[in-house]
């Protein structure tokens, strides 16, 4: 056999080089991290003063740091349905109630999800932490698109016992895939150490993943890594005899450090280049959070009850260190991902959400949003329409301008009552497409009994004026009720 030639040499190396680049690359694995009840600056890169998130703050210096981002609610599986679904959470009875509380109302198994519509574009799929969107038999995510699951189904869980009420009870709520199990340790260390193993598989088998791993820290009961004790004394999970800055601290500091083993993990299977890693929380932020420069908190639709971080890493694809004022909300990361991934929504079922994969990879000028919520304690209503913001709490009605006046302290609704006439009319309009609120639903408010900072307030009654006689000559000139001693 005679020896090639240098020609068929040359030929042979240039029709591999032009295999290769015609060879599309893989599509990007996915990582989404979402804390539970973290405030908008409870990390270190957001402005935390008393602690510090090194492993989070990587993120955001590898990545993007959105500065406007929005959960749906100020609750939590109500903005779990709409970034599940990628559509407002009040187009399904599973989004309803706030939060899901109990039997009877689930996310449908049919429903199109981002979980199922990466899974028939190929993604392995898994989640580890907290489901919260219905109970089995008629809910789990194996039903909803996931091909594994390692956590809990429901709204809160203690952090050693692992149960949904306190240790005396027999509530057990950890389960693998739609198994119940028992295993010892830290809840955030668990979801951790799961979280790294499956990195691993996925890596071994050469395969795109999308792992959600949603934390149920720093979620109440208020329980650091070394509070076992604390999971035996309370009474109920909602813990509001327990917790102070320090031990948020620790249970936000241990997430961190769970969210380093993650990236540590994608470093070592060698596939952190092609991952696009994403760390937000599911709502505002708690009774230890801090929301500043908002007011407001969980269960409220002033912005600090809704204003959540978010940051987006992708090496080679969003710039590093960048920030963006795009204005995002949980139900945008569907359609954003579903287009990083080269895959489509399913349109009998077209999101709300849009996409942001433009801002995100293009450098995408930001674009104008209207954005709309409600909640049903206290009567909350609220829509942005760009810098603005019409704001309803019970029979009270404000119009903001939240990039100048983020604390939501001046009215403007007297000043510019063409704007604030128009967002009401557009928020009725927008709010007759939805569902109707469910008097059958629960909505969750904290109570003046619970935190002292939501004490209810009464007007004083008007004092009655006294007759004249009884008035002193001064009071009687100048309106006030001095009444006069009388002399015996």
């Amino acid at each position: 056999m005679s020896s090639l030639t240098r020609r068929q040499v040359l030929a042979a190396t240039a029709a591999a080089v032009l295999s290769e680049a015609q060879t599309p690359a893989p599509p990007p694995n996915i990582v989404y991290i979402m804390a539970d009840d973290l405030g908008y600056a409870d990390l270190s890169c957001y402005g935390r003063p008393d602690f510090t998130t090194p492993n989070i703050d990587r993120l955001a210096t590898g990545g993007m740091r959105f500065l406007q981002a929005y959960a749906n609610s100020s609750v939590c599986s109500a903005t779990r349905t709409a970034l599940i679904t990628g559509r407002y959470q009040y187009r399904l009875i599973v989004g309803l109630p706030e939060p899901l509380a109990g039997p009877g109302r689930s996310l449908p198994p049919e429903h199109p999800t981002l979980p199922s519509l990466l899974k028939k574009a190929g993604y392995g799929t898994t989640l580890i932490g907290k489901w919260h969107l219905g109970q089995l038999p008629e809910s789990s995510p194996l039903k909803s698109g996931y091909d594994h699951f390692w956590g809990f189904h429901g709204g809160a869980v203690d952090y050693f016992t692992h149960k949904s009420g306190i240790a005396t009870t027999n509530t057990d709520d950890l389960w693998e895939d739609d198994v119940k199990v028992q295993q010892a340790g830290y809840m955030t260390d668990l979801l951790g150490d799961r979280a790294v193993s499956v990195i691993g598989d996925y890596a071994k088998a050469k395969r795109s993943f999308f792992l959600s791993l949603h934390f149920n820290a720093p979620h109440w009961p208020w329980e650091g890594p070394e509070d076992q004790a604390e999971s035996q004394r309370i009474r109920a999970l909602t813990d509001f005899d327990g917790g102070s800055q320090a031990t948020y601290a620790r249970m936000v500091t241990r997430m961190d450090m769970q969210v380093g083993r993650v990236l540590q993990a994608l470093d070592t299977a060698g596939v952190a280049n092609n991952t696009i890693v994403i760390f937000t929380s599911d709502n505002g932020g708690e009774r230890f959070s801090d929301t500043w420069p908002f007011s407001g908190k969980k269960t409220e639709l002033l912005e600090g009850g809704l204003r959540i971080p978010a940051i987006v890493r992708w090496p080679g694809h969003i710039p590093a260190g960048s920030t963006t004022q795009q204005v995002g909300i949980s139900m945008d990361w569907l359609p954003t991902l579903l287009a990083m991934a080269g895959a489509q929504p399913d349109p009998s079922y077209p999101p709300d959400g849009m996409s942001l994969a433009p801002m995100l990879t293009r450098n995408a000028t930001p674009v104008s949003r209207k954005l709309f919520w409600r909640y049903k304690a206290n009567a909350q209503r609220a829509m942005r329409d760009g810098d603005m913001k019409y704001l309803k709490i019970n029979d009270n009605t404000f119009l903001f301008n939240v990039v100048a006046d983020p604390l939501e302290r001046a009215n403007l609704k007297n000043r510019q009552p063409d704007v604030f006439n128009r967002l009401i009319a557009e928020y009725d309009a927008w709010n007759a497409t939805m569902l109707p609120e469910d008097p059958t639903a629960g909505s969750t408010v904290f109570t003046p009994d619970q935190l002292a900072d939501h004490f209810s307030y009464a007007p004083p009654a008007r004092p009655v004026r006294p007759p004249p006689e009884l008035m002193s000559p001064h009071a009687r000139g100048n309106g006030t009720a001095t009444v006069r001693e009388r002399t015996a």
